[in-house]
């Protein structure tokens, strides 16, 4: 374990730096499992198997992206997401034992980024992590050279530099995947766009394996933004509604 200590503060952040991946697992097989893949990867790994130790870890070794399962001693997950997610923003891969469409919006309401219920390959783990923190390293990008302009469908409002959402002029949290989603959908409004499309440009999915994903986060979205302003094409995919001109 002493290498996952070599690397601190802000070291993840330099061009080349291994990432740091802390997972948060109280099955021995499954961290092993888990921590062997990543470290193969290329990542460096730091484990914790309770709520408390997870939350302890995360401020204390400042991870690039969690693993992080639902069902731990102490406090759950969910509880451990919320905690870090205050102390920082955090891209989190959320593990969860049931199939369970309640579970993944909790955990999407509570600022997890992803989900993928048990059991998974190894194989498609790794790619998630990858995938997100991709996304990260844009979103770090964009805000560098970020695109100009805000962007106003009706009461809503997308301001790309700032990657902030407004509903009614309040403003309205949103995860970086709900974000990339909503920027996705409003690049051209009215448009259906498939679930495979969606996979595409926001997961970098190159199949369509995670249909589920998307729709779970377009549920989380609805929450947020408003129902009504999402319009379900059976058996396609998703458009944004606007105003009428």
């Amino acid at each position: 374990m002493e290498q996952t200590h070599t690397t601190h503060h802000g070291a993840a952040a330099t061009p080349g730096a291994q990432r740091r991946v802390l997972v948060v697992e109280d099955d021995a097989t499954i961290v092993e499992a888990i921590s062997a893949r990543l470290r193969a990867e290329g990542f460096l790994v730091q484990t914790a198997t309770d709520g408390p130790a997870a939350v302890d870890a995360a401020e204390a070794w400042q991870p690039d992206l969690m693993v992080l399962d639902v069902m731990l001693p102490g406090f759950d997950g969910l509880e451990v997401c919320r905690r870090v997610q205050a102390q920082r923003p955090v891209p989190v891969l959320m593990l969860t034992a049931r199939d369970d469409e309640t579970d993944m919006l909790v955990g999407l309401g509570v600022g997890a980024d992803d989900y993928m219920t048990k059991p998974f390959s190894m194989r498609e783990l790794a790619a998630r992590v990858h995938v997100l923190l991709r996304r990260v390293e844009r979103a770090a990008l964009a805000a560098v050279t970020p695109r100009s302009g805000i962007l106003r469908l009706g009461e809503l409002e997308i301001d790309h530099a700032q990657r902030r959402v407004r509903v009614r002029a309040e403003d309205v949290h949103l995860t970086p995947t709900e974000f990339d989603l909503l920027v996705c959908l409003a690049s051209t409004p009215r448009a259906v766009l498939s679930r495979e499309q969606l996979l595409a440009e926001v997961w970098d999915w190159a199949d369509a394996s995670g249909t589920r994903t998307v729709d779970s986060h377009i549920k989380a979205l609805r929450r947020k933004i408003g129902a009504e302003r999402i319009r379900t094409v059976h058996g396609v995919g998703y458009a944004l509604e606007t105003p009428a001109p």
